[in-house]
C-alpha cells in the first residue's frame, strides 16, 4: 500500500500509463534533438533535421525553443547548434546526487600519478558504461574520452568489471539488448572468450581492454560498489600500449583496484562479497545464451 502511495505522488490522478505519455509528441521530439546536438560538435540545422527525420521548420522551433531556456546555443557566425550550459547544470545536478565525482578526483589525480597515466571516471547505464570524469596524464600521447562518452559493456575497461560483480542473469539481459559489436580485431564478442575474461576479472579484481576498442591503447579498470554492494560503475586507467606493456599490468591492475576500493568506501560503498558467486561460474553465461556474435 505504502508503495502505490509513494508512486501516486509522482504523477496525476488522472494518468493512464504509457497512452497518455505517447500523446506528448512535442517533448519527445525536442528532446531527441537535444540528444543529437549533444551528441555533435556543432551541428548546422539541416545535419540536424536529417538525423532526427524532422522537417527543418520544425526543428528550428524546437531548437529555439531549447535556445530560449538555455539547452544549446546558436554560433551565429559558424552558423552551428551546440549544447547549452543550462544542459550542463542539469546533468552536474544528477552527479551531485551521488557526489561521485567530486569524490573520486582526487583518487584519480593520485592515481595517474602513481602511473603516469590517464584516470578514468564512469558510471553503469543500461546498455552501457558513461565516461564523467578524466584526470589527464602531462604524456604528449595520451588517452581522451570527453564527459558524456559512451562505450560498450563488453569492449571497456570499466564495462567489463561491471559485468564481472552482475549475476548471470543481469550480464545476459545487458548482452542481449546491447550485443557484442566488433570493433577492433581483439574485440570479445564472442560470449565464450567474454565469459572466461569474467571469470578472471572477478577473482583478481580488476579488469584490461587489450585493445579491444580502439587499437594502440589498453585499459585497466576496476569496478566501484553502492550501499547494497552492487557495481555502478568504475575507475580506470588507460594509455598507449607502448607504455602500457602487459609487463607494467601487474603493477597497474592492484593500484587501479586499491583506487576504486577507496572511492567505494569514500560515496558509502559496500565492497562485494567475498565468496565467489554465481557470476564467477565459468558456465553460467553459457547456461542462459546470454548473446551471440554478430
Amino acid at each position: 500500500m505504502e508503495t502505490t502511495e509513494k508512486r501516486q505522488r509522482g504523477r496525476p490522478r488522472a494518468f493512464h500509463g504509457p497512452s497518455d505519455a505517447a500523446s506528448v509528441q512535442s517533448l519527445d521530439r525536442a528532446l531527441r534533438i537535444l540528444a543529437i546536438v549533444a551528441d555533435g560538435s556543432g551541428l548546422s540545422l539541416s545535419e540536424i533535421a536529417a538525423q532526427s527525420g524532422l522537417p527543418a521548420s520544425t526543428a528550428y522551433r524546437m531548437l529555439t525553443t531549447l535556445e530560449n531556456h538555455g539547452m544549446v546555443e546558436f554560433d551565429s557566425t559558424d552558423q552551428l547548434w551546440s549544447i547549452g550550459v543550462e544542459t550542463y547544470r542539469m546533468g552536474a545536478a544528477f552527479l551531485r546526487r551521488r557526489k561521485l565525482v567530486d569524490r573520486a578526483r582526487t583518487v584519480m589525480q593520485e592515481l595517474m600519478e602513481k602511473t603516469g597515466e590517464t584516470a578514468n571516471l564512469g558510471v553503469a547505464e543500461d546498455d552501457c558504461v558513461v565516461f564523467v570524469s578524466q584526470v589527464e596524464t602531462h604524456q604528449a600521447i595520451r588517452a581522451f574520452f570527453r564527459p558524456g562518452t559512451r562505450s560498450s559493456f563488453h569492449a571497456s575497461g570499466i564495462g567489463k568489471a561491471v559485468l564481472a560483480h552482475l549475476e548471470p542473469e543481469r550480464v545476459g539481459a545487458i548482452l542481449r539488448r546491447a550485443g557484442l559489436e566488433r570493433f577492433t580485431e581483439k574485440t570479445l564478442s564472442d560470449i565464450s572468450a567474454l565469459a572466461r575474461d569474467l571469470v578472471t576479472i572477478k577473482l583478481r579484481g580488476w579488469s584490461v581492454d587489450d585493445e579491444e576498442r580502439h587499437p594502440g591503447m589498453r585499459c585497466v579498470a576496476a569496478a566501484i560498489f553502492n550501499e547494497f554492494g552492487e557495481p555502478i560503475g568504475g575507475v580506470s586507467v588507460s594509455g598507449p600500449t607502448v607504455r602500457v606493456t602487459p609487463e607494467r599490468l601487474a603493477e597497474i591492475g592492484p593500484l587501479v583496484r586499491e583506487a576504486a576500493t577507496e572511492i567505494t568506501r569514500m560515496i558509502g560503498g559496500l565492497p562485494p562479497p567475498s565468496s565467489p558467486s554465481r557470476a564467477a561460474e565459468p558456465g553460467s553465461l553459457f547456461e542462459i545464451g546470454a548473446a551471440r556474435s554478430p
